[in-house]
């Protein structure tokens, strides 16, 4: 009564984030005079400055998890107080009570590996024995127990933390015994053996089951050993068929004989990746300088391409600078010899009423102009002839360009010459034939014809021959680089595996089957234990349907010309399943179908593929390598460089 008014008056005024640690230190000594009562039972906690809350009985994991995050809380909801206040709870949670509330400790206080020697031959997987489950008779005159589930939650909650409880059942019902699994590690042994331990704290372990000295109620409960594994009863027959006998020095040495080979092959894989990496950084110089060299190349060649075409055009506008203006030149001459000429035409036809050798001497002067007039003409059309001459030398310009384009393209259609001279050589052939029944042997005309199809024949067919091995090495070129990269895509696919980093380019399992559906399926019938282990059995006998060879649920179906394989969906097995299972399921089994249908019709098991998750299909080589090249690059610059 006095703490909770303690309290209350304390949360009337509060504190600032400078005092916390002066404050919180007061509460946990309080705490620690046992002025506020925290541990309520033997499993059982309370908050004591949570009093509002309907919730006082929590757990040690769950008290611990609460007072921390009330401490550490960013919220302005909580006072400075009350975080000092759980801070405080949570250190003497976890100084104080921790040995006695921790649920990972062994109940009888002490360590349960104390004591274990290390030649004892134990059943691995560690697996402990309960018997004297209690039975009844069941109607039909079989015994029937409680399940293991049951079982296991009671075991998790005292912290032995089992993965599992398996009844063993015989002709008779429940037999009354059942077998613990726990983890196959170091913890799951250490979590045995406190099992083991707290029944022999409460006298039901293993020498008291077997004492006959008094009666026995309740369960007894021990770790299972070599004793046990060669009983010649249920339990014995169980242990044989789960698992076998080793002791802790086997393990130890087995582990640390795994340990040392997986460092070795980590080591190796390393040097591995490593020589890769600078393979691939020697490959992307070389060619990053390739490219670099390409491109000064075509710069310097383009470069030089539009200085010889700038000098052509300035050459040409020159030349034709000078040809106008010497046609103009020639034009103002022409035009005043034509007024000097006609100006003396009219002094000489005044001078002609003068006298008769003076109209001779005109008549003979007119005859000179004319045959000058004659010769400025003659220039005239000279120059016209010129200008011409100009305008066909820059169409003959134009004229050897589209003769190169044109040459390009009669190159690219050399490319269908082979058909075009197999259907020659047919030609021949059968005009030889015809030949052939034509004229007897006397026919000298017949036979020269004959002479000259056969010698064409033979051209062509070694034409054709020539072309049939060129064609071939192209192919034989063809199918080393096809396999290169093929070779290329795993060794890619195979570094893509090994990277942790999630990127959208990957690695995806083709016909994988999702068990999520078939966990949702069985969730909706059973309860959560059940339904995990309905759902492994049913997903693990799909995965075999998918593997059976004779199992082909495709018919053939004609779409826009051509034939495809799709899913049956009369298929027998496929309609019971969608019908017990519901869509999802069967969308799951039809994807996984589709796909290895795809990637491996033949051997129908599950292979892996380069593949762009950001576009839903199979990636390219080059995405693929850039993809890498980028991962190397971000490592590098987390690391540093690689020695």
């Amino acid at each position: 009564m006095g703490s909770s008014m303690d309290h209350s008056s304390e949360e009337d005024s509060d504190i600032s984030e400078s005092e916390m640690t002066e404050y919180g230190e007061k509460s946990y000594e309080k705490l620690k005079s046992g002025n506020h009562n925290v541990k309520i039972s033997e499993d059982a906690f309370t908050c004591p400055y949570c009093p509002k809350k309907r919730k006082q009985d929590y757990l040690y994991k769950d008290i611990l998890q609460h007072a921390s995050g009330v401490g550490n809380s960013t919220s302005n909801k909580r006072s400075a107080k009350e975080k000092a206040n759980h801070l405080a709870l949570a250190k003497y949670l976890e100084k104080d009570l921790g040995d006695g509330g921790s649920p990972s400790k062994p109940v009888n206080g002490g360590d349960p590996m104390i004591g274990c020697s290390h030649d004892e031959k134990f059943v691995w997987p560690w697996t402990g024995i309960v018997v004297n489950i209690p039975t009844r008779r069941a109607e039909d005159g079989r015994s029937v127990g409680e399940s293991g589930s049951k079982l296991r939650d009671e075991l998790i909650r005292r912290g032995f933390n089992p993965t599992r409880v398996h009844p063993l059942w015989n002709f008779r019902g429940h037999s009354g015994c059942a077998v613990v699994e726990f983890h196959k590690d170091w913890p799951g042994l250490h979590n045995a053996m406190s099992f083991e331990k707290a029944y022999e704290a409460d006298h039901h372990g293993k020498k008291d089951w077997y004492a006959g000295n008094k009666e026995k109620t309740g369960l007894y409960a021990w770790v299972a050993r070599s004793d046990d594994y060669t009983l010649n009863n249920i339990i014995g027959e169980h242990l044989r068929k789960i698992g076998d006998l080793k002791t802790i020095s086997d393990m130890m040495e087995e582990e640390a004989r795994k340990q040392d080979l997986l460092v070795s092959n980590l080591t190796n894989v390393i040097e591995v990746k490593n020589k890769h990496l600078e393979e691939m950084k020697k490959r992307c110089t070389e060619t990053s300088n390739s490219v670099e060299k390409l491109i000064e190349e075509k710069d310097r060649l383009l470069q030089a391409y539009n200085e010889e075409i700038k000098k052509i055009q300035l050459s040409a506008r020159d030349h034709f600078q000078r040809i106008f203006s010497d046609h103009e030149k020639l034009k103002l001459q022409l035009e005043s010899q034509k007024k000097e000429l006609e100006l003396r035409g009219v002094e000489l036809e005044k001078r002609e009423a003068r006298n008769e050798n003076d109209r001779k001497t005109l008549a003979e002067e007119i005859e000179k102009n004319v045959s000058r007039n004659s010769s400025l003409q003659l220039a005239a059309k000279e120059q016209q002839k010129a200008d011409e001459n100009v305008r066909k030398l820059a169409e003959d310009q134009k004229k050897q360009k589209e003769d190169l384009h044109n040459r390009i393209i009669q190159l690219e259609k050399q490319l269908d010459a082979k058909q075009a001279l197999e259907l020659e050589i047919e030609r021949l052939r059968g005009t030889l034939n015809v030949m052939k029944h034509m004229g007897d042997d006397d026919d000298i005309e017949v036979l020269q014809k004959m002479d000259t199809v056969i010698k064409d024949l033979r051209e062509k067919e070694g034409e054709l021959d020539d072309l049939e091995s060129l064609n071939q090495t192209l192919i034989i070129r063809e199918r080393k680089s096809n396999d290169e990269l093929q070779d290329a895509r795993k060794e890619l696919i195979n570094a893509i595996k090994e990277l942790s980093t999630r990127g959208h380019i990957g690695v995806k399992r083709m016909g994988e089957l999702d068990s999520e559906p078939f966990l949702a399926a069985m969730k909706r019938k059973y309860n959560e234990e059940e339904a995990e282990e309905r759902a492994s059995e049913l997903c693990s006998l799909w995965e075999e349907y998918l593997k059976d060879p004779d199992w082909h649920p495709f018919k053939v179906v004609k779409a826009e010309g051509k034939h495809k394989e799709v899913i049956n969906e009369d298929d027998e097995k496929l309609e019971g399943m969608k019908r017990e299972l519901g869509e999802e399921v069967y969308k799951a089994v039809t994807n996984s179908l589709v796909e290895i249908n795809e990637y491996n019709p033949s051997g129908r098991y599950i292979i892996s593929e380069l593949w762009n998750y950001k576009e839903g299909r199979k990636a390219s080589l080059q995405q693929g390598v850039a993809f890498l090249l980028r991962q190397w690059q971000l490592l590098i610059q987390r690391k540093g460089p690689i020695a």
